[in-house]
C-alpha cells in the first residue's frame, strides 16, 4: 500500500527530493531520468512495517528498484546500495519476484 504524499507536508517532499538526488548521484543518472520514491506499509509476516521503495528508469529502457527497510524520514545516503550494485537492481522482464 502506498502512503499518501500530502502536498501540504513540505518536509516530507524535501526528504523524497533528497533521496531522489542521492539516487541520481549514486547511479550517475541523467538529469531527465525518472526516479520514484515511495513509502510503503506492509502487514505481511517478516516484512518491516514501513519501508521506502526507490525505482528509476534509464534512457535505454532499463527499470531498476531497491528498498530501504526504514521510513522515508529515517533514510540516509549510506542506506542506498553502492553504485557497483546497479546491474543487480535491474528488473528483468518476465521474471516474477514476489519479494519486491
Amino acid at each position: 500500500m502506498f502512503g499518501p504524499m500530502r502536498k501540504s507536508d513540505p518536509a516530507r517532499l524535501a526528504r523524497a527530493d533528497r533521496v531522489q538526488a542521492w539516487t541520481r548521484g549514486r547511479f550517475a543518472l541523467a538529469p531527465d531520468a525518472v526516479i520514484s520514491v515511495a513509502q510503503l506499509a506492509c502487514a505481511l509476516p517478516g516484512c518491516p512495517p514501513v519501508e521506502t521503495v526507490v525505482m528509476f528508469w534509464t534512457a535505454d529502457g532499463g527499470h531498476y528498484h531497491f528498498k530501504v527497510f526504514k521510513p522515508l524520514e529515517e533514510v540516509a545516503e549510506d542506506d542506498l546500495p553502492p553504485a557497483w550494485y546497479r546491474d543487480a537492481l535491474r528488473v528483468v522482464p518476465g521474471v516474477e519476484c514476489s519479494c519486491c
